[in-house]
């Protein structure tokens, strides 16, 4: 959409403030309001900020950064009164001098796909986020008590209830989206007593990254308008399953073919497509810091919560680290591989960033796939995972951040800023994390030491 039609667009569509909107390196929503009035400008020329107070962008004396408004990301936001409708749009972050900033984690995304474009493939994604719905209990609580996860619904996967709140928080979330612009294709009760799942039609990993960026934003808001609170966070509740962001994954030639399909093959995988998969494989444990990135992300990584641990693919068996959904007939455009250890606290752009660079390496290396293992990972014992070369994802954050530091390509597919940024944040997780006194340290030594 040029600066024109967009001013065009927002008169048409009596709005009245204008949210621009980015992230952090962590993957925080971040956003200015400016009024329509002062759009035309803010697209000519963007709009200064201090780049200092956000996490991972500048320091001090060097702070001054500026918003550049993408006017494709053009969309109005849910509610309000028609009178004094708000619009969203969602900025590329731009230096002093005009040039991308390349800590910006949008910007981190953009150079991955010039790197695939450079081959000829778009890369495409579509990613399906998980999320608990409990009820805000505040009164319940007293104060000063942390807020505590309190089910909404005794549902489990693919229950259906018209008298559910659920049903109809999740029938809100879709209609917002729709008003968004956005193709939302379903929504179910997942596995985990008050976990729901919702899920977008795939696009460009840039539009998917955006995607979840208002998908996030979207499914809290319209929980906070039920009296509910929705959380990302992987593992909220001990003993039963978390909250993945499965991120199904293509790559298109520049005639609009799906590369991954390959009529020949058994399984109609390509061998690009089995090269990607080996990449992916071969970087996985550094990987993980990026689509797992948070010390709770490896609370939900553990065997038997349906959750991958074990760095292996199959064709449909839902144990192993990448997927190969069943081809049926007449939908080569669909060929795809799904990751399943990313979950939603990860920054979408950065995620998809590490995750294009590790296949796309794969396909640069030509790597071949192992073999797909067909039956329940969990079920074969260390030996045997050892004779077939199957090996695991970390164990915590901490591991995660030392395989991610020794990965070449992952490194470089973030960038020095963003990758230093990225990591002392998350070391000051970990280490925050590692001297913390917890309840069950309390139960379990407390009055028996």
């Amino acid at each position: 959409m040029e600066a024109r039609e967009l001013l065009s667009r927002a008169e048409r569509d009596g709005v009245e403030f204008v949210n621009l909107q980015f992230t952090d390196v962590l993957g925080t929503l971040k956003s200015v309001t400016i009024t329509v009035g002062a759009l035309e400008e803010a697209l000519a020329r963007g709009v200064w900020f201090d780049g200092s107070s956000i996490e991972g962008f500048a320091r001090i004396h060097e702070s001054d950064m500026v918003l550049h408004p993408d006017a494709r990301t053009y969309c109005l936001l849910p509610g309000g009164a028609p009178e004094r409708r708000q619009a969203r749009l969602i900025c590329d972050v731009h230096l002093p001098d005009d040039r991308p900033f390349p800590g910006d984690p949008r910007q981190v995304l953009r150079r991955a796909l010039r790197a695939a474009d450079r081959l000829g493939y778009t890369y495409n994604a579509g990613p399906e986020l998980e999320f608990f719905l409990f009820k805000k209990n505040s009164g319940a609580r007293e104060p000063g008590l942390p807020l505590r996860p309190v089910p909404h619904d005794v549902g489990g996967y693919f229950d259906f209830s018209p008298q559910d709140l659920a049903s109809e928080v999740r029938a809100d979330i879709m209609r917002a989206l729709t008003e968004q612009g956005m193709r939302a294709e379903t929504a179910h009760h997942e596995v985990a007593t008050a976990q729901h799942e919702i899920d977008v039609c795939y696009a460009d990993a840039l539009t998917a990254a955006d995607n979840v960026m208002t998908l996030r934003h979207t499914i809290k808001a319209m929980a906070a308008a039920h009296d509910l609170y929705a959380t990302f966070m992987p593992k909220p509740v001990y003993g039963i399953n978390g909250s993945g962001m499965h991120v199904h994954q293509s790559l298109f030639d520049r005639e609009g073919r799906n590369a991954f399909f390959a009529d020949g093959d058994s399984h109609k995988l390509s061998t690009l497509a089995r090269q990607f998969v080996a990449g992916q494989l071969a970087h996985a444990r550094a990987l993980a810091a990026v689509v797992a990135p948070t010390v709770n992300s490896y609370k939900r990584l553990t065997p038997g919560y349906e959750a991958p641990v074990y760095i292996c693919w199959a064709h449909i068996n839902r144990s192993a680290l990448i997927r190969v959904p069943q081809y049926s007939p007449g939908r080569e455009q669909s060929m795809r591989v799904e990751l399943r250890c990313p979950d939603p606290s990860a920054n979408p752009y950065l995620a998809f960033a590490a995750m294009l660079a590790a296949g796309l390496d794969g396909i640069g290396r030509k790597l071949s796939a192992p073999d797909p293992v067909e039956e329940d990972v969990y079920d074969i014992d260390g030996p045997q995972l050892g004779a077939r070369g199957i090996g695991a994802l970390p164990g915590t954050l901490e591991e995660a951040l030392a395989a991610l530091q020794e990965d070449v390509v992952i490194c470089e597919a973030l960038g020095s800023h963003a990758l230093e940024a990225f990591l002392r944040a998350k070391r000051a997780e970990w280490d925050d994390y590692r001297i913390q006194v917890t309840d069950w340290e309390l139960e379990r030594y407390l009055e028996r030491i």
